[in-house]
């Protein structure tokens, strides 16, 4: 089972510094809501909606609103790696307070979109959950597990890459940037030739599944049958205890759904977020190599773009003169 790693885990390379606006113990419980059971899931998505009340409700008084009970909400902190209700009040009134200072700089909006908003706000709410997707994912993300997948990847044979759906699009993305740098990869998004593929996976090579749910059907037997066959597996998923959630390692992404699904798009920015992470680690570690790799890469295909030079000849060069008709 994946371990979900706490808040300060995160931060464990930021120098002690964190993300003051970013509640990262209020995301790693939304993460994990598909996996709990109903009265636990009661109390997650109550703390998740109004963590600051949360923080300053009684254990008695929690249980209460959340038509439970108080060994419940015991079981419940301790599901997410609390100790008690006492350690998650603590950190939720922490992150309250830091989340209060971060609102008197940029208000926060709210993410759903409502009939009656304007097209002006739309794109604001839009912008602002796709922002938050990206600096969430950031927060939440385990950097000690992105290590441990960066070093495994740099060493491995092949590289190997499952997503279908909008994830597909992820999955290219990150073969495209894996392919620049020197490294054999590959991107499927088909059922048949995911499973194919990782059949013929070995300790070598690494498996990375891209899905956001952790549920797709797909993915998660291609993931599987790679490790099956000894290959080293990286899932990529906003909920890490779901059916993915087997692989040897899980990185974390943090976006949320939201009405008409401009979810999707803030879980592709996320997935991204974490792609980018993986590419700018390996290139860093494999700086010749990759610099190298980048240049020849770049100068492959310069003569494909259109130079300066003939854009300003296009731009200055006088509109040519039409051709007579016939009869004119």
């Amino acid at each position: 089972m994946a371990q979900i790693p706490k808040p300060s885990d995160a931060r464990s390379e930021r120098g002690g510094a964190s993300s003051s606006s970013v509640p990262t113990t209020v995301l790693r419980i939304r993460s994990l809501i598909p996996s709990l059971a109903p009265a636990e899931r009661r109390v997650a998505q109550y703390v998740v909606d109004d963590p600051e009340r949360a923080a300053a409700s009684s254990i008695t008084q929690l249980a209460k609103d959340c038509a439970t009970s108080e060994a419940t909400v015991i079981r419940f902190c301790r599901t997410i790696d609390f100790s008690g209700y006492r350690e998650l009040r603590l950190a939720l009134a922490t992150e309250a307070g830091q989340a209060r200072g971060a609102r008197s700089v940029t208000p926060e909006m709210a993410s759903d979109i409502d009939p009656d908003d304007t097209l002006v706000t739309v794109v604001q709410k839009i912008a602002y959950t796709d922002a938050r997707a990206v600096e969430e994912t950031g927060a939440a993300l385990d950097v000690d597990a992105l290590r441990e997948v960066v070093d495994a990847m740099a060493g491995a044979r092949r590289i190997d890459v499952y997503g279908v759906g909008a994830s597909a699009f992820v999955g290219a993305d990150l073969q495209q940037k894996l392919h620049r740098i020197g490294l054999t990869s590959f991107a499927w998004s088909d059922a048949h030739v995911m499973l194919t593929s990782a059949a013929v996976l070995d300790e070598r090579d690494v498996a990375i599944g891209i899905s956001h749910s952790g549920a797709t059907t797909d993915t998660v037997q291609a993931l599987n049958e790679a490790q099956r066959r000894g290959a080293r597996t990286v899932a990529i998923t906003n909920f890490p205890r779901s059916p993915i959630g087997f692989a040897d390692h899980v990185l974390t992404t943090a976006a949320r759904e939201t009405t008409f699904r401009s979810g999707a798009t803030a879980s592709r920015l996320a997935q991204l977020t974490v792609v980018d992470c993986l590419f700018v680690g390996l290139a860093q570690i494999r700086y010749t190599e990759s610099r190298t790799a980048l240049e020849t890469t770049y100068e492959a295909v310069r003569g494909l773009r259109i130079s300066d030079d003939r854009r300003r000849r296009r731009s200055a060069a006088p509109p040519e003169e039409p051709e007579e008709q016939d009869g004119a």
